[in-house]
């Protein structure tokens, strides 16, 4: 899994409930062919990262078609979930 691009937007909630922040990346990746989330457009990964103090954590996350903007039924190994989350704690807005 390679991350070719993304975007990264912090995230309100206008309830006031949750605590900490929140931040929506949207990840344009690419996967070797002979994987099964191959696709020749691109695969997208929108996640939500959570800051919360000390804590820090991908608190979800999907897989989509890029073309199509349409939600695949798939799931990261634990590899790229680990991937996923080391990225988003580095590219954390300042």
């Amino acid at each position: 899994m390679e991350i070719i691009e993304y975007s990264v937007v912090e995230m309100t909630d206008p309830t006031g409930i949750l605590t900490g922040k929140r931040y929506e990346f949207r990840l344009y990746v690419k996967f070797d062919e002979e994987d099964e989330l191959y696709t020749e457009e691109g695969t997208g990964i929108r996640a939500i990262y959570v800051v919360d103090g000390d804590n820090e954590k991908v608190a979800s996350y999907h897989l989509f078609d890029r073309s199509t903007e349409s939600r695949l039924d798939f799931a990261l190994d634990e590899d790229e979930e680990a991937a996923l989350a080391a990225f988003c704690k580095e590219e954390l807005p300042v």
